[in-house]
């Protein structure tokens, strides 16, 4: 199955338990919306991971961020998501005026076809 194009603004989701929160009845984790916020495919600043726009916490690092597929179940046992990556830290700028500006709400995402070579010991 050719993998279906990722463009700057899909939605995505960040599934993950952030500041630890989660579903303690069922042990199940929490799902963040978020939007792809640089171009996929193409590493960010040369390095290897893509960056999101969405609100994490403390405690996100190591989520899955995951994409429905478009034409999810239309094939018989087709998963309807992708794993595009694993949620790594905010982003910010350390020229931002802490007291005038925001932060910029971006987070960086390592992309999932390097995790073997990241985890390799």
């Amino acid at each position: 199955m050719p993998p279906a194009r990722v463009e700057v603004g899909t939605a995505l989701l960040v599934v993950g338990f952030p500041l630890g929160f989660h579903d303690l009845l069922h042990h199940m984790p929490v799902v963040r919306h978020a939007i792809l916020a640089s171009s996929f495919g193409l590493r960010f600043q040369g390095q290897g991971y893509f960056l999101t726009d969405a609100r994490t916490h403390r405690g996100t690092s190591g989520a899955p961020v995951i994409m429905r597929m478009p034409d999810a179940g239309e094939r018989h046992g087709d998963l309807p998501w992708r794993l595009l990556g694993v949620h790594s830290a905010r982003l910010d700028l350390g020229t931002r005026d802490l007291a005038l500006d925001e932060a910029l709400g971006l987070n960086c995402v390592w992309y999932a076809d390097i995790l073997s070579t990241l985890t390799e010991g």
